[in-house]
């Protein structure tokens, strides 16, 4: 078992296409590894093996011609804790639903259950995935395994630190201002932010809001490939939701082209980076001249995207949140009230010009695109900090005023609407992971996956998760 536990979904998944391995197998895998490595990282402190034992057990009893699409064969899987999982609790990081049990699943969980995920438990995550940080009132704290005692970064923190220590070989997660490719970043692992409705999910509150995606977390590209095509494909209950590619995303990986000129970017233009965190990342983008016509050093006009991003998430947490306000106030963080709050003070003015802002943003990516292929920059600003630092304050001398701003590199991207991919790309001396975000025009997301493929098969950064987390003396 602690050889399954170490190898890849891909692989996992071709064992369990064989016969070689059977659900229960993996299930017991899962769970002994859950066992032994969460009292240290608390990645996934609900757990569901009774359900996910009698989906695998229905499963069996069905043959490949019954279930043409079930390519998942049987794997053990994640799903975020602010997504709901039928008959599992389900607290979105909350003192509110601390004891909320769902009574539906979200389309996105069942059509990976329907394509043969088995779901093992709820990924921790911060109240509403609100910050770049994983604690909450209900679950404490998650760590990250390559130091105990950092943050894996957030909002799916749970779901990074469940790939990087074994505890599953796949693990959905979702994306505001950064919320996949942060905790990516942190440990090593990969994270993609897809397009919007590129994956369907809900019922939603704000079905028509393209802010929030749902998107898939591997410990490589392939395996991320793999969970994206699975979790791909339109659905009435999400409107104006994308259909599955033609052309799978694992078949895409299968040929990666000559790509044209590439641009990066240190800092988009606007944001500190730690010294550290630039020089590991110039270096990787000086690297990627292996696969196309050239790097240059050139990004889009994003000097409003800050403030567009801030203005219209705001928008969101009044949207939902509002009535948690009035009637829970003393139960909410004070991370999630500011931005509660920020929200009401917003006029009709506010929001029109930021809507009509990000229309001019995007005609300036598209026209970039155009030009550039891709657009490469360091996920995060900053390594991985310390767990009990509730947010990143400072800089290279430059004093952040809100909870949100030190994640300015991942949401500045969101309000491109383009999809964007972290892998690791080095090491910092003291050796925590850094991740690069790949950015590609939008609904090109076979295109990202690629260009994260073609770095990917060059190093060895992907291997080198902790599996057994690692705890100072």
């Amino acid at each position: 078992m602690s050889d399954l536990v170490k190898m890849t979904a891909t692989e996992v998944v071709g064992l369990l296409k064989e016969g070689k391995v059977s659900p229960g197998e993996l299930l017991d895998a899962s769970e002994a590894r859950i066992k032994e490595t969460d009292g240290a990282v608390n990645a996934m402190p609900t757990l569901c093996f009774d359900r996910a034992r009698a989906h695998a057990a229905r499963l069996e009893k069905e043959s490949a011609a019954d279930r043409p699409n079930m390519h998942l064969h049987g794997l053990p899987i994640a799903i975020k804790d602010l997504t709901p999982v039928k008959d599992v609790r389900f607290t979105s990081g909350s003192p509110i639903f601390a004891d909320r049990v769902a009574d539906y699943s979200d389309v996105m969980v069942e059509r990976l259950e329907e394509r043969g995920g088995l779901v093992v438990g709820k990924s921790n995550t911060p109240e509403f995935g609100a910050g770049g940080q994983t604690f909450n009132e209900v679950f404490g704290t998650t760590t990250n395994p390559w130091n105990t005692d950092l943050t894996p970064g957030g909002s799916s923190g749970g779901a990074a630190v469940a790939l990087a220590t074994g505890q599953v070989w796949l693990a959905q997660g979702s994306d505001l201002g950064g919320s996949l490719r942060t905790p990516a970043s942190f440990t090593g692992i990969v994270g993609l932010r897809p397009s919007p409705k590129r994956v369907a999910h809900g019922p939603l509150r704000l079905p028509f809001s393209t802010y929030s995606v749902e998107g898939p977390m591997g410990r490589n590209v392939p395996d991320t490939a793999l969970l994206l095509d699975m979790m791909s494909g339109a659905h009435t209950l999400d409107p104006s939701s994308l259909p599955a590619p033609e052309v799978s995303y694992v078949d895409s990986l299968k040929s990666i082209p000559k790509f044209g000129r590439v641009a990066y970017s240190p800092d988009l233009g606007q944001c500190p980076v730690d010294p550290e965190v630039a020089e590991i990342c110039a270096k990787a983008a000086a690297d990627f001249i292996r696969y196309c016509d050239g790097v240059d050093e050139a990004c889009p006009d994003l000097h409003d995207a800050e403030e567009i991003f801030q203005t219209l998430r705001a928008q969101i947490f009044i949207a939902n949140h509002a009535p948690l306000l009035a009637e829970h106030r003393d139960k909410l963080k004070p991370e999630v009230i500011w931005n509660i709050e920020k929200g009401a003070k917003l006029n009709a003015d506010d929001i029109g010009a930021a809507q009509r802002a990000q229309g001019d943003l995007y005609q300036r990516v598209v026209k970039f695109f155009s030009e550039y292929d891709f657009l490469l920059t360091p996920t995060s600003i900053v390594p991985a900090f310390p767990h009990n630092m509730r947010y990143v304050e400072e800089v290279n001398g430059v004093k952040f005023d809100n909870y949100m701003s030190w994640l300015a590199l991942p949401s500045m991207i969101t309000v491109t609407n383009c999809p964007a991919i972290s892998i690791p790309c080095g090491f910092t001396k003291s050796g925590l992971p850094v991740g690069l975000q790949i950015v590609g025009p939008n609904a090109r997301e076979d295109r990202v996956l690629q260009a994260a493929f073609a770095f990917e098969r060059d190093h060895d950064f992907a291997a080198r998760v902790p599996i057994d987390p690692i705890t100072p003396s």
